[in-house]
């Protein structure tokens, strides 16, 4: 066995849960969140004044020790509020793509067993709908409002302000920071539909601890522009440069105009973003109207990025671009570049305290330096497993703790790490995970469709789209596929949200299957190339 150890020196993980430890600059007047379309802004003190203010009414409320609170909401300054108020009660929360369709927040909230959601205004009427198709056998407490006041609602502000009641001062909830959750995010893994994935304390801590030593220490604007409910904006963004006592610019949606001009006004060093952004970066014509002279560092992750790309930011910014590496099941980060490295397309070195195999999925075996493998992962970040779905689990957490990502890699002789492939059949569109598993399912419920398969088209934008492949039923005329195609890719649109639906679609006499029935996805990827 061939274990590749972290070139970068051991941090220790501090014994304390993730609020008290990320809010040490609770004292402090500095600005820590600044709210970029409205100018609403939080110091420090303010923001742990809000919190444990929010605290105190769940308590008032009767949100139990334990409890699970949703959070569907855009980025927003009181988005931090509402997060820590709830993990300062020892309770979970799950972050919700705010841009969810009724049903699926409804199974979100089901799996997850939420209590209450928080929602903004803008998508109360979706959490609404969502919370009257569940079932008496589900407990949501209700459903608080920011923005708006409706009936059957709670009101944020009145609720922050104690009119539905507040306790005094709420310290710090005792919890197990080892195997209690407090994050409970929703990733398909490396395959199949999304899950719940349990993040502890000590996960949520020990990534902050074990990226923090290569990111700068000076004060800086960060710019918030990946949404919150994604785990790299939640926890990269917000968690850990709250950590560091920065100010967090939060962005509502990506636009890149405001995005440009955010990054000229806070005279922002370092920019935090995926690759369609660094795509806009490198070749869309509005970036010369701004001055970006201010940048020091950009940072990519969340999906890859060719070094060609990389080239031509450097090129036209004079900014060195850096990728990162992880995933929601890692906390999220288990490989960084260091500010001083040198090898585009790298996503660089695994991060303190963890362990790394490459690992054949052919014969099991361990590789060599510069061979490729899957990429295993061990160490403080990976996640306790996933919620309710111990198969789920054992199929990507192995017995001795290595986390099987599904990508394919390898290490170089200086320890640098490449990503040539990947084992998992996500697609990622623009950062986004689509599970194929999900289409695939909405596909045969049309009344049409025979059988179907979705995989990932190579978008220079998105990244990839999803493509279908359907097989109609034999009694369907082919008389006008093009009405047809329009027709089946609606009906999937309709159920899902904007990043999973379809771009492209290909009617075929077959979809390829293994012996066992299982979808060759690889000969569809071809074909889709």
């Amino acid at each position: 066995m061939t274990i590749h150890q972290s070139s970068f020196p051991s941090v220790e993980i501090p014994n304390i849960a993730l609020t008290p430890y990320i809010f040490q600059h609770a004292e402090s007047q500095d600005v820590a969140v600044v709210d970029a379309m409205s100018g609403k802004t939080f110091t420090y003190e303010e923001l742990q004044r809000d919190i444990i203010r929010f605290a105190g009414s769940l308590e008032a409320w009767g949100f139990p020790t334990g409890g699970v609170m949703a959070v569907m909401a855009p980025n927003m300054a009181e988005y931090p509020v509402v997060v820590h108020g709830v993990l300062t009660m020892g309770g979970t929360v799950t972050t919700v793509n705010p841009l969810y369709t009724a049903e699926e927040l409804a199974n979100q909230l089901r799996d997850s067993g939420a209590q209450m959601i928080f929602v903004h205004a803008l998508f109360a009427e979706t959490a609404l709908t969502a919370a009257a198709s569940i079932d008496d056998a589900h407990v949501l407490k209700g459903v608080i409002v920011y923005g708006a006041e409706i009936d059957g609602t709670i009101s944020y502000e009145k609720f922050l302000d104690g009119e539905y009641g507040q306790t005094g001062d709420v310290g710090q909830a005792e919890v197990d920071l080892d195997t209690h959750v407090a994050v409970l995010p929703y990733s398909s893994g490396t395959t199949g539909l999304p899950k719940g994935v349990m993040l502890s304390h000590r996960n949520l801590v020990a990534n902050i601890e074990q990226c923090k030593a290569n990111l700068t220490k000076e004060p800086e604007a960060i710019i918030a522009v990946l949404p919150f409910f994604h785990i790299y904006g939640f926890h990269v963004l917000l968690n850990t440069m709250l950590s560091m006592g920065k100010t967090v610019v939060t962005l509502p949606r990506f636009d890149l105009e405001v995005f440009l001009g955010l990054i000229q006004q806070y005279k922002a060093k370092n920019i935090y973003v995926v690759p369609p952004i660094v795509v806009a970066l490198a070749k869309h014509p509005l970036v010369d109207n701004f001055d970006l002279s201010s940048l020091e560092g950009i940072f990519s992750g969340a999906a890859p990025l060719g070094s060609d790309v990389e080239n031509l930011v450097t090129e036209r910014l004079g900014v060195k671009v850096l990728q990162g590496y992880g995933m929601t099941e890692l906390s999220p980060v288990s490989h960084l570049c260091p500010e001083d490295f040198e090898k585009p397309g790298s996503i660089g070195k695994l991060v303190a305290n963890s362990e790394c195999r490459i690992v054949s999925s052919a014969t099991g075996e361990d590789m060599g330096v510069g061979e490729e493998g899957e990429i295993w992962v061990r160490g403080p970040q990976v996640m306790l497993g996933y919620l309710g779905n111990e198969q789920a689990t054992v199929d990507t957490i192995d017995e001795d703790g290595w986390l099987h990502t599904g990508d394919i890699g390898y290490v170089d002789e200086d320890g640098d790490y490449f990503i040539t492939d990947r084992l998992k059949e996500l697609i990622k569109f623009k950062g986004f995970q689509v599970p194929p598993a999900e289409l695939e399912a909405l596909l045969l419920g049309h009344h049409d469709v025979a059988d179907a398969a979705v995989v990932g088209y190579p978008d220079e934008e998105a990244g990839e789209v999803p493509k279908a492949f359907v097989v109609l039923k034999a009694d369907v005329s082919s008389a006008d596929m093009a009405s047809k195609s329009t027709e089946i890719i609606d009906f999937v649109a309709e159920q899902v949200a904007h990043y999973k639906k379809i771009r492209i679609m290909e009617f075929v006499e077959e979809i390829p299957k293994s012996a066992s029935g299982k979808i060759l996805r690889r000969l569809l990827r071809e074909d889709a190339s």
